[in-house]
């Protein structure tokens, strides 16, 4: 399995002690900075848009199978599969959130948790229930 980056987060975060567990608990807006080759999948999204943001959290720890959730030991040990942590086998973020601005091949969204330099794996829009 090869997963190539679509692009990288351009966030005022930086560094893993500095980003919010959520994005909705006080996360900034962040750029994320398209590569070229992908330019021409940005075609139909537009400002108010949300989308999936899916990030590689390439600063993650991928030995770890367990945490005490939410980093707080007063909370019982967990899989890492029955929580969001970053650290697991394979980090990967899952972020919703709202295109705020496109300006060629950057999107301002937010609120986004994810730190400067994160690598972006790909976008998917939210669709809406009625939607397929």
């Amino acid at each position: 399995m090869t997963l190539v980056p679509i692009g990288r987060i351009r966030s005022t975060l930086r560094s893993l002690a500095e980003a919010p567990k959520q994005g909705r608990e006080g996360a900034p807006d962040a750029w994320i900075d398209v590569d070229a080759a992908y330019s021409s999948a940005l075609l139909g999204l537009n400002a108010g848009d949300e989308v999936i943001v899916l990030t590689w959290l390439d600063r993650a720890d991928r030995a770890v199978l367990q945490v005490h959730p939410r980093g707080d030991p007063r909370n019982a040990i967990a899989g890492v599969f029955a929580t969001r942590s970053p650290h697991r086998p394979n980090p990967i973020g899952l972020h919703r959130v709202r295109i705020r601005e496109i300006a060629d091949r950057q999107l301002l969204v937010g609120p986004l948790e994810a730190i400067d330099g994160t690598p972006v794996v790909d976008m998917k829009a939210v669709l809406n229930s009625d939607e397929a």
